[in-house]
């Protein structure tokens, strides 16, 4: 399985520096649109390789999708956490409650109603 994983990675690998090779023109990336860039009067734009751009989007494009599912899901999480405690609280409370019905009674009787 270890050998299958590392062959996807190396086609993977070798199919990024072939789409990089040949996306290496230089484009203008400009921040802002030309109207409005005349009308502020800056023109804010960097000169990149294509394929820096487009690894560049795809990059931000899951960090912002992972931020975003984080954020989506953290009443989950914390709910979760809710039932967690609640439930080792009640844990607590049943091994508490135990221990008082079987205070002044013989351990081997104990045990033995516990597990009837």
């Amino acid at each position: 399985m270890r050998y299958i994983r590392y062959a996807i990675l190396g086609v993977l690998g070798i199919v990024l520096v072939s789409v990089c090779l040949a996306n290496r023109a230089i484009v203008d990336l400009k921040l802002l649109p030309n109207a409005v860039a005349e009308l502020l009067g800056v023109n804010p734009a960097i000169s990149l390789p294509l394929f820096v751009v487009v690894i560049g989007g795809l990059g931000a494009g899951l960090v912002i999708g992972f931020i975003w599912e984080w954020l989506r899901e953290h009443k989950h999480r914390r709910a979760a956490g809710d039932h967690s405690r609640e439930v080792k609280k009640l844990s607590r409370e049943v091994q508490k409650l135990k221990k008082q019905k079987h205070e002044g009674k013989d351990e081997v009787l104990a045990l033995l109603e516990e597990t009837s």
